[in-house]
Formats: C-alpha cells, structure tokens, sequence
C-alpha cells in the first residue's frame, strides 16, 4: 500500500513539472501543471547555474573538508545529485555562504535553493518553501565518558543535567520541549561552541542531530560517547528539507527531483554511503 501510494505521488510530481502540451485546454491547465522543469526554463537567481546555499564551516558528516563543492559528505552528495536531476553538471553549480538561521529567514534569498540540516516546521515554512524531506533525522545526546549522565537509559535522567545545544535549532526545540532539564540549556550561537562547551566542561552534554553526534565523538571531543538518540518529535518523523525563497517557482521542480531520487534508490545509496554509521545508538524513552 505504501509503495502503491509512493509511485501515485511521484507520478503527480513528474505530470506537475512536465511542459505545457499546447493542445490541451488552457481552462483545465492547473498552475502546477504549467511549470516546466528543462533547465532552461527554470527561473533561477544567476542565468544558467545553480545557486545552492549552506553554512560555513560545513562540518561532516554532511560534507567533507569544509568544502561543499567536491560532491563528498552527505549533503554535498544530496545537492549535486537534486542539481543532475535538474540538468545541471557540477561545472553549473555555485556555492554561497548562508548562515544557518539566516537560510529560514523571511526576505529575499540569495541562492536557489540550501541545503543545511534544515528541519521542515510548521514555523519556518511560514517564512520560506521546503521541498520534500531528503533524510529523516533524530536527536542524540552526547557526554564525556565518566560524566554524571554518561550512562543514562532514559530522557528523565537528563532533567538536572546542564545542556549545551545551538541556537534556532530543532535540537534545542528538542531539548525545551521533550528533555525539559530543570535549568535552561546553555544557547550557543555556533554549532562549534557547543561542542568546545562539552569539551571544556562547561556542559554535562551535548544534544546535535544523530549524524553530527558521530562526528563529534569520532573527531572533535575525546572520549565522548552518545548516550542515545530521540525522536524530537511526538507525531510525524522530523525531516530534513531543501530551503527556497517564499513562493519560490523552482519548488515544483525541486519537489520532482527529490521525489526522483527516492523512487530510484539514489538517496539512499547517498545515506548509506555518507551515513550508514550513524545506527545502532540506543533510543533513550
């Protein structure tokens, strides 16, 4: 039934971007059916290339080197294989530095589209469009071995620990309305604070996506270990989706090539190739 209803969608989405068939009634042509995908149509920021944004540094696993055009890491996979199925080759894509928060911001955007472990939220799509979720992500919480809640089994036993977690993000949101600790978290406005807060021991622990909490204990903080992963959500999976600017027409298209890559296994070739350790972390209840 899943399948069957996965393949419906992913036929919509091709009729939805599909040219104009001039021989049908223009009564009956829905607005979605009058975007046309060829990339010499798409309505970009820069005429002939594609403008993606993200963060700078670009950390891994998401993307390799702090440099998100060499195709590695698993974001810098994801944009350049959305950007193929748009037609473009990687001599026609270009990079631009977009802060984090700023990405979600209301206004004007310069880039096309970013790619930053953005979660899709009621709030944020207020400000801006969100294509179709690329990865669904859950929360982790690391500690320093033989901290007070290195060994903690459940979320209750986090109440009266001092997280560190960065500002406008769904951890945070994680952290206030799922942890809920006893003292407020300690709000830092870059990723690599809070990770240098665990480190110093300015924080009991440390609450990022599953992913990032791989990376910091395999390369930034020393003898750190997740103590387990969380949903941060209590209804629908928290995903990941691609930021366009408020009423973007490039939505239509990017939604097509999303929904693409998911029908033909590239995504998760992608994950399993970028991500694939970021299982096995035990789920704290």
């Amino acid at each position: 039934m899943a399948r069957s209803f996965m393949l419906l969608a992913l036929a919509v989405a091709v009729v939805g971007c599909a040219p104009v068939d001039n021989t049908a009634s223009t009564a009956s042509a829905s607005p979605a059916a009058s975007t046309a995908c060829t990339k010499e149509q798409l309505k970009l920021l820069n005429p002939g290339k594609l403008t993606i944004g993200t963060d700078k540094p670009a950390f891994e696993p998401w993307f390799k080197n702090d440099d998100p055009a060499n195709g590695q890491g698993f974001e810098s996979a994801v944009a350049f294989a959305v950007a193929g199925e748009l037609g473009f080759d990687r001599s026609e894509v270009q990079w631009a530095t977009v802060k984090f928060d700023s990405a979600f911001a209301p206004g004007e955007k310069q880039f096309d589209f970013d790619i930053n472990q953005v979660s899709i939220t009621p709030q944020r799509a207020e400000a801006v469009d969100f294509s179709k979720g690329y990865y669904t992500v859950k929360q982790a919480v690391v500690a320093v071995e033989g901290g007070k809640y290195a060994e903690a089994k459940t979320l209750a036993e986090l109440k009266n620990a001092k997280i560190g977690v960065q500002v406008g993000t769904t951890s945070l949101a994680a952290v206030q309305g799922i942890i809920k600790p006893t003292a407020e978290p300690n709000v830092y406005n870059e990723q690599i604070d809070a990770v240098n807060a665990l480190k110093n021991n300015q924080v009991d622990a440390l609450v990022v996506d599953l992913p990032t909490a791989f990376y910091v204990t395999a390369a930034q903080v020393e003898n750190s270990k997740i103590v387990g992963q969380f949903s941060s959500t209590g209804g629908a999976p928290e995903e990941f989706g691609l930021v366009m600017e408020k009423g973007s027409p490039l939505k239509p298209c990017v939604d097509k090539a999303v929904d693409a890559l998911k029908s033909k296994g590239e995504l998760a070739k992608i994950e399993q190739q970028w991500l694939g350790s970021a299982a096995g972390a035990p789920e704290l209840k």
